[in-house]
């Protein structure tokens, strides 16, 4: 049976650091996130989001804007808390309402790069990608991918000179954390849709990455024994929620697996928690020598 990798345990360790850095500041450091329209999932996300600021001993501030906002009001909001020199981290929630999804990336253009605690604006983009090794835990990396990496360290997983495979090519996880695992010396596969002969491909993976979006998908047969599987799925179906991984099979194969829930998923709470301290302190140190 393989080790299961306990994300709520890792991400409450980190959480406990970032409390205690926080008690030791006057002037606490800031989020706010903006909300448009009334998604259920996206309540809970930017409520999960509010409850890890008030653990912590950040400031929360959440914006709650009609589904009927339109463009000039959204960016007119974000460039106030551009402005708001209480406020280190700005999150704007996705996905956006219908009338308003074609803005996604005009908003994560209008964050400034400083602010960008979800690690989306291109500037940042484009340091993550260019960074190696310990030089990228100084960046704003992507939570969800920044998640798995905190997670690989956790165990004591090895990556250099491993064959990661990632399932899935997102810009928001696939592509990331591919190029993190570069950074620390990994050989990369991405495998996505138009793969030929997928299986081959995932069975030669030491770390075995998947984040497709179809609920059990990779069983057994995918994964060569003793693999780490890190599952970033996240389907609901009636039975419950499940990953991208059949738990169940994978888990009599592989070293170790992370569950769904309880494994990437409340890492990514905590990366942004940790990105929002990188904010603050990069904010305060420039600010001090203005003085």
């Amino acid at each position: 049976m393989a080790i299961i990798i306990d994300g709520k345990k890792v991400s409450q360790k980190v959480k406990d650091a970032l409390q205690e850095k926080t008690a030791g500041v006057q002037v606490k450091p800031g989020l706010a996130v903006v909300l448009v329209g009334e998604d259920p999932g996206s309540i809970v996300y930017v409520n999960n989001k509010e409850k890890a600021c008030k653990e912590i001993g950040y400031v929360s501030k959440k914006i709650v804007l009609p589904e009927t906002t339109n463009e000039s009001e959204l960016l007119g909001t974000i460039t106030k808390l551009n402005n708001d020199k209480t406020i280190n981290g700005i999150l704007v929630q996705f996905p956006l309402p219908k009338t308003l999804a074609h803005l996604e990336e005009k908003v994560i253009y209008t964050i400034s790069p400083e602010k960008d605690v979800d690690g989306f604006h291109p500037i940042n983009v484009g340091k993550y990608m260019t960074c190696k090794g310990s030089v990228c835990t100084d960046l704003f990396l992507p939570c969800t991918p920044a998640g798995i990496m905190e997670l690989l360290h956790a165990y004591n997983v090895p990556i250099a000179g491993k064959n990661a495979v990632i399932l899935g090519r997102s810009n928001l996880v696939g592509k990331p954390i591919g190029m993190l695992l570069l950074g620390e010396d990994a050989t990369v596969t991405f495998c996505h849709s138009k793969t030929k002969d997928l299986k081959a491909a995932t069975k030669q993976a030491d770390i075995l990455i998947v984040a497709i979006g179809k609920p059990n998908f990779v069983d057994a047969s995918f994964v060569k024994p003793g693999a780490v599987v890190i599952d970033v799925g996240i389907n609901r179906l009636e039975s419950g929620l499940v990953g991208d991984v059949d738990f169940s099979s994978v888990s009599n194969v592989a070293s170790a697996i992370t569950p769904v829930p309880g494994g990437v998923g409340p890492m990514t709470i905590a990366m942004l928690m940790q990105n929002v301290w990188k904010a603050y302190t990069n904010q305060t140190r420039r600010e001090e020598t203005k003085r």
